[in-house]
Parts: structure tokens; C-alpha cells; sequence
């Protein structure tokens, strides 16, 4: 029950990427004027087996690539497996290079998916178009690019360094000796 678990979830994985042939068209057309609804049926059965016509045999490419790449994301995991931890490391990086693989072939089946569908819709559109249809037409929105509006930098104004004064140092220099001393008349200090 345990080991069966991750092989019927990588199964689940691998189905639910498939790319498949479109069968109907994403995109709405309206008959032409005067055209009677039984002969815009019969114009969309045409348009629809042109359109199928048209991208036949790229959903089973798309799908061949993806098994592919699980098949080489399950060697290379094994390969690695068994030079990372021998026989038990070939089982598990077989195991995780096949999800790993199977991840990657299902996002690129699924990328491939919307481009078959996109080509079904355009060949489906112009068949439709040719028969006399109305289809849409591309409505093209033209937003003006944004205005931008120059403010010039503020002037520069140099201005000099404020004046400092520094007064020169005090130096205090011994009185020269050819200076008399004072007088007697006073006293000397207590």
C-alpha cells in the first residue's frame, strides 16, 4: 500500500499533463448576415474538421516528448542514485529523477497544449472568416506612453568658507635675565 502510493501518484501526474487535440474552438463567431443557422452549423462542422486537420499529430508529439523526458530524468536519477549511495540510491534517484522528469515533461506538454489550441482557434477562425462568418476582430488599445516632465536640478551656489580667526599661539617666554629686580620697597611675602 505504501510503495504504491507514489507510483499511482507519478501515473496521475504523467496523465494530467497530456496534451491533447483540440476539439472545439476558445473563440466565438457569429453567423453572417442573412445566413441561414442550418448552413453556419454545417459551416462550423467544416471549419472544425479543417481546424483538427490542421494540428493533427502535435498533441501525440508533444506527449512522445514528455514521456521522454521522464524517461531520461528516471536514467539520469538512477545513474546518480547509484553513484551517490549504490543500490538503494539507484531505487530512490530513479524514483526522483522520474518525478522529476515526469514534472518537466508535464509542464512542457501543457505549454505545448495552449499552442496546438491556439493554432486550432486560428485555423478555425479563418476557415469560419473565408465562409462569410463575423469573427472577432483584435481590438487594438493604444495607450500613450507616459508623460515625463523635466525639473532641472536646483542651482548650485557656491559660497567660500566662513572667516575663522585663529589668534596666533600665546608663547610665554622666561623673563631675560638682564631685567633688574624689583625694588626693595616691598616686602617680601609672609
Amino acid at each position: 500500500m505504501v510503495r504504491s502510493l507514489p507510483v499511482a501518484l507519478g501515473a496521475l501526474l504523467a496523465l494530467s499533463g497530456c496534451a491533447a487535440t483540440p476539439t472545439n474552438p476558445h473563440v466565438l463567431v457569429m453567423p453572417g448576415a442573412n445566413k441561414p443557422f442550418e448552413q453556419f452549423q454545417q459551416d462550423q462542422y467544416l471549419c472544425k474538421q479543417y481546424a483538427s486537420e490542421q494540428v493533427s499529430g502535435q498533441a501525440q508529439s508533444a506527449n512522445e516528448r514528455a514521456i521522454g523526458a521522464a524517461l531520461i530524468g528516471g536514467a539520469l536519477g538512477a545513474g546518480l542514485g547509484a553513484a551517490a549511495g549504490g543500490g538503494h540510491g539507484a531505487a530512490i534517484g530513479a524514483a526522483g529523477g522520474v518525478a522529476a522528469g515526469t514534472a518537466v515533461g508535464a509542464g512542457s506538454s501543457y505549454h505545448s497544449q495552449s499552442g496546438i489550441q491556439r493554432q486550432y482557434d486560428n485555423a478555425y477562425l479563418q476557415c469560419m472568416a473565408a465562409k462569410g462568418n463575423h469573427t472577432p476582430q483584435p481590438t487594438v488599445v493604444y495607450t500613450p506612453p507616459p508623460t515625463v516632465v523635466y525639473t532641472p536640478p536646483p542651482a548650485v551656489v557656491y559660497t567660500p568658507p566662513p572667516a575663522v580667526y585663529y589668534p596666533p599661539p600665546a608663547v610665554y617666554y622666561p623673563p631675560p635675565a638682564a631685567y633688574p629686580p624689583p625694588p626693595a620697597a616691598y616686602p617680601p611675602p609672609p
